[in-house]
């Protein structure tokens, strides 16, 4: 019912806003250098007073740049908008949004990533549909056939967020699996890296040849982040790519009948967090990996310490950064797609279809919804994913011979002082609407983004290069297998498959997670012996916590979003 209510007073709300601002509307007359078929720029007659809206993302970006940079400016002048962001500090994105409901203060747009069924059932998402039928036809060009994606469940089509996955991308790199720091590779005469046993040899013969830094501090064989929520992306979810099953979030699906169990639960990742157990056992594990706080962990990468890591480099890119500004680039990382042996192969590429998941959205409290799905839809104009993703012309980038091109003193600061290219020129910061992926052209015939294989070439630092030349490949996902190696997923990706708030099966998962944070660090810091004894505790804890009641549940949900997305 609730849902329903805000349904009804989000189309009051358009409905007043159309009268107010009707000769506002932007009906897609207006184009600009990098046009479409979409609209691209507020019509002279858009309401652009300054606004400065509240943004509340789950994911901490410490470049953010209150609209300071080159692209902050520029929207700020086009839109009238200004955004003020905000992120989790001392605690968990899952505590800030909790906080909201709580509190019942939200700010204007949200990115809650795996909370928004929180704010859902509280009822403080607005029901985007008749914002975007009315006033974003950019955003709905981009969709297109996925928009019934979109929508919340069966029971209710409202749609709360736009997915900031992105439409028709293709994967021309990798930014996850092992890694490993480019000396440690030289050094070792760039052995094969394809098992965990590959992986530890090379950390283990590297660190005892080199066993401190040239500045005297003692090397680290291989840290994982898992003293905070990344325990997620740097401990558990590894065990699955090494064994074969593809990202489902906390559950393994079975790809013929669908029938899902806590991936955990799998005889086959116990034997990679055996694995783990025995990297600590030799002294090749961080001690602190559990307990180190996340400016910890990117201050050990930083510094240079850390041979091995097992994360994406969306986690750690910024503490690599700091390596490549100080000229360390021997220290930073090539990645493999390593798996527990032979048997098996890395599925991190194996087809989803186009994700519906997490995004941004907005709330019940925002002060202006239409203008803000105005300010989203010039994000998704032609336009405006030019700017996102390349930033201003003649600045940087050029056009030449109808193509764009990165000069190479912009291309050198991005490729060897991210944080502070990110943070003055804003590309990367302003990716909060809807956006053509990797690989899709423009209607000038050049690609919406920059990530495509010639411009992933130039932007490897030498050592990349290097690397890359010595095992006869030419980007990092050659690594890996080919995209159609692997059968397409009917329901896309588990991950994106929210609990019900309240729920009882939301309260078994809430418990299976606490379960986990406890068991999985114990065993792997465990003595050997005491190895299997710990983890079937771990398994006993989570049947006694109700996993099989909720592996029927998530079953029937991965069941359901297969037919619901087969109409």
């Amino acid at each position: 019912m609730k849902r329903k209510t805000q349904y009804a007073l989000t189309l009051l709300l358009a409905l007043v806003f159309v009268f107010v601002t009707a000769c506002g509307s932007n009906t897609g007359n207006n184009t600009g250098e990098n046009a479409g078929n979409g609209t691209n720029a507020p019509a002279e007659s858009e309401n652009l007073e300054p606004m400065t809206i509240r943004f509340a993302s789950g994911d901490v970006n410490a470049n953010w740049d209150d609209n300071q940079s080159d692209i902050g400016k520029f929207l700020v002048e086009k839109t009238g908008v200004s955004v003020k962001a905000e992120f989790p500090v001392g605690g968990s994105d899952a505590d800030m949004f909790a906080l909201m409901v709580a509190s019942d203060d939200y700010p204007d747009l949200v990115m809650p990533k795996g909370n928004i069924g929180k704010l859902v059932d509280a009822g403080a998402m607005v029901d985007l549909r008749p914002l975007i039928e009315e006033y974003a036809p950019n955003i709905k060009k981009i969709y297109g056939e996925y928009l019934n994606r979109l929508v919340w469940s069966a029971d209710d089509d409202a749609i709360y967020t736009l997915p900031l996955d992105l439409v028709g991308h293709t994967y021309f790199d990798a930014g996850g699996g092992f890694q490993l720091q480019h000396q440690v590779l030289e050094a070792a005469g760039y052995p094969e890296i394809k098992t965990v046993q590959d992986y530890e040899n090379a950390i283990k013969a590297y660190l005892e040849k080199n066993p401190k830094t040239e500045d005297g501090q003692p090397r680290i064989g291989m840290s994982l982040n898992g003293g905070e929520w990344q325990i997620l992306i740097s401990v558990t979810n590894p065990a699955f790519y090494a064994t074969g099953a593809p990202d489902d979030g906390e559950f393994y699906v079975n790809q013929d009948t669908h029938e899902a169990i806590m991936h955990y639960q799998r005889p086959e990742e116990r034997e990679y967090f055996r694995w783990l157990n025995h990297m600590n056992d030799v002294g090749l594990l961080d001690k602190e990996s559990f307990v180190q706080k996340y400016d910890q962990y990117k201050a050990k990468i930083a510094s240079g310490r850390v041979i091995g890591l097992i994360d994406q480099n969306w986690d750690y890119g910024d503490a690599e950064n700091a390596l490549k500004a100080e000229g360390k680039f021997g220290a930073t990382y090539a990645r493999f797609p390593v798996t527990l042996n032979d048997q098996y192969q890395d599925h991190s590429f194996q087809g989803t279809g186009y994700l519906s998941g997490y995004g941004v959205g907005i709330t019940t409290s925002a002060q202006d919804p239409v203008r803000l799905i105005k300010y989203l839809d010039y994000l998704a104009s032609d336009e405006g994913q030019v700017l996102v993703n390349w930033g201003i012309e003649g600045k940087h980038y050029n056009v030449v011979d109808g193509k764009r091109v990165i000069p190479e003193d912009v291309q050198a600061m991005k490729t060897n002082d991210n944080n502070n290219f990110k943070k003055t020129t804003g590309i990367g910061n302003y990716f909060l609407s809807a956006r053509y992926g990797d690989g899709v052209l423009d209607p000038s015939g050049n690609y919406y983004t920059t990530t495509f294989p010639e411009q992933i070439q130039t932007s490897y630092t030498a050592e990349d290069k290097k690397t890359l030349a010595a095992y006869g490949v030419k980007v990092y996902k050659d690594f890996w297998p080919s995209d159609d190696a692997f059968p397409e997923r009917k329901y896309g990706a588990a991950w994106t498959l929210p609990f019900e708030t309240g729920s009882k099966a939301n309260v078994i998962f809430q418990k299976t997670q606490d379960i986990m944070k406890k068991r999985i660090p114990e065993a792997i810091l465990a003595k050997p012996a005491d190895f299997d004894k710990v983890y079937d505790a771990f398994l006993k804890d989570l049947e006694d916590a109700g996993a099989a009641e909720l592996n029927a549940e998530f079953t029937k949900m991965v069941k359901d979003r297969v037919e619901l997305w087969s109409k």
